[in-house]
């Protein structure tokens, strides 16, 4: 099984995770793309006060605990969000922040290393 690596603003850090893990995280992601978007929409009209979105809160317990949370509601546009990837397992324990877009291109790669 590949391994996913995840670059966070400061290093990057990798570990093996399923196939369907990364399915469910980038539909979680498209979910929160759909979001994000809408509210740069509705932001451009003036005097309407955006409907709150529901954040991202994404877990997946295997071999590691993964969490990934965003709140949409704090970011003006997807190329500004961060995600908090927390990763932790019996000995460690990971919480950094990541570039929204920069964690899409990574799922890509990791989704290009079972094509090949």
């Amino acid at each position: 099984m590949p391994q996913l690596k995840i670059n966070l603003l400061e290093g990057s850090v990798s570990f093996t995770c399923p196939p369907e893990t990364v399915q469910a995280i980038q539909e979680a992601i498209a979910s929160l793309m759909q979001d994000l978007r809408a509210s740069t929409v509705n932001s451009s009209s003036p005097g309407k006060r955006p409907k709150s979105k529901p954040p991202l809160d994404y877990c997946h317990t295997g071999e590691v605990f993964l969490e990934l949370f965003c709140n949409p509601n704090i970011y003006p546009s997807p190329f500004a969000a961060k995600v908090l990837v927390t990763l932790r397992d019996d000995r460690i324990r990971l919480s950094s922040e990541a570039e929204l877009t920069r964690l899409i291109e990574d799922l890509n790669q990791y989704c290009e290393q079972l094509e090949a």
